[in-house]
């Protein structure tokens, strides 16, 4: 059996930011709107300055407009809310994302509650994730968590019709398990939700047609895990140690132990991840169009 192919996903979240820009210029010149991206960072946590210094830079580069707050480790609850309250007012602003996570005094779910759905880009509102619960396939979807919508996105270039199909979603959280596994649905695939207590988990995996591993421990997934054939998105992001007391970054899959098996598989870095800003512009351009009454482009 051939080796996996690789699916590149810098390749394709650059062919995504560059719909998103001729959207925008399309936007601009047909009904004089440009999309307005918020980003919130409370603190300085040096992930998410990095993660939202490129959200802002990807945001310029598609031709929307950027606002960025930076607010320091010791702002309330309170204040924050505040300035929340603020950005949904404002009509310059479409999208608005508080990044994660906050200092330990403020309560993410309260923040998030705070949102007005409708410019919830991140997709984390309980409303959106209801819409998205009850969402039948062929009407208009709500504004859909970024990592899973790009993930979404490579299997249907990768597989096109994904009817019928067998999915297992390894991992139950909020922001990428539950929310892919109605994408699928949605797809009309026959969903298993997986978890590190599922009975004979291995055994589970290899059913799998469509593998999503999205649980957070370093290359649990193994290659005998997988069935021949199957396309393996690994989400995951784990930092592990090196040689010469370096680290490195590697996936929830064992990447070399599934290319021998699989038939597509997502890389760590360099799959998923850049999907995730890509996906995040698109969601403010959709929200834009549609608190404008205008009819969103098909990404």
């Amino acid at each position: 059996m051939p080796e996996a192919k690789i699916i590149d996903g810098k390749a394709f979240a650059a062919g995504l930011r560059a719909r998103v820009g001729e959207a925008v210029a399309e936007l601009k010149a047909a009904h004089d709107l440009t999309p307005g991206l918020a980003v919130v960072l409370v603190g300085e946590n040096p992930a998410s300055a990095i993660y939202v210094r490129n959200k802002n830079q990807q945001t310029a580069e598609a031709g929307m407009n950027s606002f960025e707050h930076k607010l320091p480790a010791e702002t309330t609850q309170d204040a924050l809310l505040a300035l929340v309250g603020r950005l949904n007012a404002d009509p310059k602003v479409h999208g608005i994302l508080v990044q994660l996570p906050l200092p330990d005094r403020i309560a993410d779910r309260a923040v998030i509650d705070a949102l007005d759905p409708d410019k919830d880009v991140d997709g984390f509102h309980v409303i959106n994730a209801g819409r998205l619960m009850t969402t039948a396939k062929g009407s208009q979807p709500p504004l859909v968590p970024c990592t899973p919508l790009g993930c979404l996105m490579m299997l249907k270039a990768e597989l096109g019709d994904l009817s019928g199909r067998r999915a297992v979603v390894v991992g139950r959280s909020n922001i990428v398990g539950k929310p892919m596994a109605q994408l699928l649905l949605q797809e009309s695939c026959t969903v298993t939700i997986a978890h590190s207590r599922t009975r004979d988990l291995p055994a589970v995996c290899r059913e799998a047609d469509i593998l999503v591993a999205a649980v957070g421990r370093p290359k649990m997934v193994q290659g005998d895990w997988i069935k021949p054939g199957a396309v393996v998105i690994d989400v995951g992001i784990n930092r592990i140690e090196a040689e010469g007391g370096k680290t490195r970054l590697v996936g929830d899959v064992d990447t070399e132990a599934a290319k021998a098996v699989a038939g597509a598989i997502t890389p760590v870095p360099g799959g998923v991840g850049p999907m995730t800003i890509a996906c995040l512009l698109a969601n403010t351009v959709t929200a834009a169009c549609r608190q404008h009454g205008l009819e969103p482009p098909g990404f």
